[in-house]
């Protein structure tokens, strides 16, 4: 089944949002810095709600 392009974009933007979040989630445990969890935490949910809204 072929995906129509604009949906690819969407895609490489919610798996670029994901893995930023892991990378800064992951920073922040091991800086034990709590700002850079919850900064991640939104990027996390941002991605989500990109996933829910464009690909129900």
């Amino acid at each position: 089944m072929r995906t129509p392009r604009g949906d690819l974009g969407v895609r490489r933007s919610v798996h670029l949002l994901t893995v930023t979040a892991a990378t800064l989630i992951a920073a922040g445990a091991l800086l034990r810095a709590m700002w850079l969890i919850g900064i991640g935490a939104w990027v996390l949910i941002s991605a989500f709600l990109i996933e829910m809204i464009y690909r129900p």
